[in-house]
Order: C-alpha cells, then sequence, then structure tokens
C-alpha cells in the first residue's frame, strides 16, 4: 500500500507518520523532499517547490509495486504551494507549466492508494514567526481545492480529510487503510 501525507506546514505531518511508522515497521518512511534538496535554498520559492514536486512524483512513480510506503508529502503538496505562491504574487502559472506540473501530479498519484489531507484547524499549534502565516494559509485552501479536482486526483487514490488530536488521525488512518485492503480484497489484487 501507498500512504501520501499532505498538508501545509505545521499541521501535523511528521508526528502522524512518526506515530505510524511506531506501530508499522513494514511501512519503508518517505522524508519530507525538502530534506532531499539543495541546502542552498533558504527561501520557498518557484524553483524550490518546482524541484520538490517532481522528486516527490519521481519517488511515487519509481517505487516497486507492491511495497508498503507513507510518504511525507506527495507532489500535490508543491503543486498547491506553487498555486498559493502565485495567487499571493497575484499573478497566475504559466499555463504550460501549470499543465505539466498537474499532469505529473496526477500521474503520481495514480500510484497511491491513500491521500491524507490534514488540513489547518484551530486546534493546531501555532507555527514560528519565521514561518510565511499568508503562504501557508493559501496553500491550504489551493490544497483543499486540488483534492476535490480529478484532473489532478484521478479516479482510484483514495482521499481523506483527516482532523482531530494525534491519535483520532492515526486511528482513522488505520481504519482507512482496512477499508481500502478490504475493497482491493473484494477486487482480487
Amino acid at each position: 500500500m501507498r500512504i501520501v501525507v499532505s498538508g501545509t506546514h505545521g499541521t501535523g505531518k511528521s508526528t502522524l507518520i512518526a506515530d505510524f511508522a511506531r506501530r508499522h515497521p513494514e511501512y519503508t518512511v518517505l522524508p519530507d523532499p525538502f530534506e532531499l534538496i539543495d541546502e542552498s535554498w533558504d527561501l520557498p520559492g518557484v524553483e524550490m517547490f518546482t524541484a520538490q514536486l517532481r522528486l516527490s512524483a519521481e519517488r511515487l512513480i519509481e517505487h516497486e509495486g507492491g511495497e508498503n510506503v507513507i510518504a511525507e508529502r506527495g507532489p500535490i503538496d508543491f503543486l498547491a504551494y506553487l498555486l498559493a505562491a502565485a495567487e499571493l504574487a497575484g499573478g497566475q502559472l504559466p499555463a504550460a507549466f501549470q499543465s505539466r506540473a498537474i499532469a505529473m501530479t496526477a500521474s503520481a498519484l495514480d500510484e497511491a492508494d491513500i491521500l491524507v489531507v490534514l488540513p489547518l484547524t484551530p486546534d493546531l499549534p501555532p507555527v514560528g514567526d519565521d514561518e510565511d502565516r499568508e503562504l501557508r494559509a493559501t496553500m491550504d485552501e489551493v490544497l483543499l481545492d486540488l483534492i476535490d479536482d480529478p484532473a489532478v486526483v484521478g479516479e482510484t487514490v483514495r482521499v481523506a480529510d483527516l482532523s482531530g488530536d494525534p491519535a483520532a488521525r492515526l486511528a482513522e488512518l488505520e481504519r482507512l487503510m482496512q477499508h481500502v485492503s478490504g475493497a482491493a480484497a473484494a477486487l482480487g489484487f
């Protein structure tokens, strides 16, 4: 099973994945792509988000089928960041670039079984002063719109919007896994 955990910064992705990994050591954890890119990028920008989109898509597409994987962030996160950054700058992404980014995201999400989205909620701890709160909020809005777009998420990945405390989120993810596994078994997969 391939699980992608998405959300803007500071929504609990790392916590959910760490809790999940303790209970499910048979899963390979794919870290946040930010940890794997060139460290010379200090500030978020188009180049950094594009590199992370590409990396997160490639690692989903290239992982062997049947391998249990949980990924911190997927290409949909970085598509949302790119669109949010363009919106905040008062513009849009170039149409051809946006089309390629959507196609790459959709292709990668075709390889995922579950897309977990952790939205911004009032009960989340505040982020530090060094975080871009406006980008965070706008990315969250864009991401929540994207998960409803079949051109982006396709029709094969199960999308779940999870909220609540860490234990509730983990329990809901595990229930979702059982449901997806049961549905696949019923279809003979």
